[in-house]
C-alpha cells in the first residue's frame, strides 16, 4: 500500500509499505481522505517533541470498513476516528476527563496514521459518518470537534460578540461555528492577506494587523467596550500580548491555538477588569461524537474550508505547498484513493 511517511526532520516520502495486519478489536479501513493538520507541519518541520520517524501522518481522516471488528461497523460503512489515546490510570482519566491525560498519544503523531491507503484502526475510536456529508467535509471532522470544545471551554453564549485572532484552518472554522450560533459580530485578525482573503468570502468581518492596529479597531466597533470573547487562534507572541486588551470587563479570552513558548500575557489586565482566561486542547468524545451530527447542519460551509486536494501518489511535495504563500491555502487534504 502507499503511504505518507515522515522520515526525518523536513523530509517525507511517499512510500510502498505492506498492508498492516489484522488485529483483535481494530477494524480496516480503506482511507478516502486525510486532512493536514498544524501539528503534522510541526512533525514535518521536526519540531514535534513525540512524533518519530519512520511514522505515518494523519489523525483528521474518513475511511470505509472493509473488515473486522465486532459487528458494530458493516463493510461499506463510512467512519472518522476519535484519535486519542490515553492511559486510563491518571487523575484526569480515572476523573472523567481522558482527553486531558497526562501522557496523551494520538493516531498520526504517537503511532502510524490515516495517510495511507488503508489502516486498522481500534473499532472503539470509530464513527459513522451520516450520509448527509461528503468525504471531503468527513474529514473535516476531528478539527470541528476543537472548535466544539473551543466554544463549551468559552462558556459562549448567543449573541456575544468575539474576536478570533488567527485566520487559519482553525481560526476560521471557529468563525464559522460562532456564526452558526448566534454570535453578534465576529472579527478576524490576521497578518496573512490572503488567508484573510478567504474568510472575507465567508462573509466575515477581517483586520489585516500588518496594516491596521487591532486594539484600536476593536475599540472604535465596540465603543471602547471590548468584546464578550477573543479566540486567540494565532499562537503568536504579539497576539498573546495584546488579546487582554480586545476583551471587555468580565470578557473571556479562550486559548484555541497552542503556544509552544512561554509568551508575555498582560495579567493586571486580568485583574483589574475581572477576565477569565481559559484554555482548552482537543475534545471529550462526546464532543466529538456531537460533531458527527453537527458537520451535517453546516456542510455546505466545510466543503468552502477545502482549498486544496493532493493525492497521496503525489504528497511528498504537500507541506512545500504548504509553505508557499502564493498558493493560498486554507485546508489541504490527501486524496488517500489516488
Amino acid at each position: 500500500m502507499k503511504a505518507l511517511v515522515y522520515t526525518g526532520p523536513c523530509k517525507v516520502e511517499v512510500r510502498d509499505l505492506p498492508e498492516p495486519a489484522a488485529r483483535a478489536g481494530a477494524v480496516k479501513l480503506r482511507m478516502r481522505f486525510c486532512g493536514i493538520c498544524g501539528s503534522d507541519i510541526g512533525i514535518f518541520a521536526g519540531k514535534h517533541p513525540r512524533a518519530k520517524a519512520p511514522l505515518i501522518l494523519g489523525h483528521e481522516f474518513v475511511g470505509v470498513v472493509e473488515e473486522g471488528g465486532s459487528g458494530r461497523f458493516k463493510k461499506g460503512d463510512r467512519v472518522t476516528a476519535y484519535p486519542l489515546i490515553t492511559c486510563g490510570e491518571c487523575l484526569p482519566c480515572r476523573t472523567g476527563s481522558p482527553h486531558v491525560c497526562k501522557t496523551l498519544n494520538l493516531v498520526g503523531i504517537d503511532k502510524d496514521g490515516g495517510m495511507a491507503e488503508t489502516a486498522w484502526i481500534d473499532e472503539d475510536m470509530l464513527f459513522k459518518v451520516g450520509d448527509g456529508l461528503s468525504d471531503k467535509v468527513a474529514a473535516l471532522i476531528e478539527p470541528l470537534a476543537v472548535i466544539v470544545r473551543s466554544l463549551h471551554q468559552a462558556r459562549f453564549n448567543i449573541l456575544d460578540s468575539a474576536v478570533v485572532t488567527g485566520a487559519g484552518p482553525i481560526g476560521l472554522l471557529t468563525a464559522i461555528v460562532l456564526r452558526n450560533s448566534g454570535a453578534s459580530r465576529i472579527i478576524i485578525s490576521d497578518i496573512d492577506e490572503a488567508r484573510l482573503a478567504i474568510c472575507r468570502t465567508f462573509g466575515f468581518e477581517t483586520v489585516d494587523i500588518g496594516k491596521k492596529n487591532l486594539i484600536d479597531y476593536v475599540n472604535e466597533a465596540t465603543n471602547g467596550d471590548g468584546v464578550d470573547v477573543v479566540f486567540e487562534c494565532s499562537g503568536a507572541e504579539s497576539t498573546a500580548l495584546e488579546m487582554t486588551k480586545l476583551a471587555r470587563v468580565g470578557g473571556t479570552i479562550c486559548m484555541t491555538g497552542v503556544h509552544k513558548a512561554p509568551h508575555a500575557v498582560n495579567l493586571l489586565d486580568l485583574n483589574f477588569k475581572e477576565q477569565l482566561l481559559i484554555g482548552t486542547r482537543v475534545y471529550t468524545k462526546r464532543e466529538f461524537e456531537q460533531t458527527v451530527a453537527y458537520a451535517e447542519t453546516i456542510a455546505d460551509e466545510l466543503e468552502k474550508l477545502v482549498t486544496h486536494v493532493v493525492p497521496l501518489s503525489k504528497a511528498e511535495n504537500v507541506f512545500a505547498m504548504i509553505a508557499d504563500p502564493a498558493q493560498a491555502t486554507m485546508k489541504v487534504l490527501v486524496d488517500c484513493t489516488k
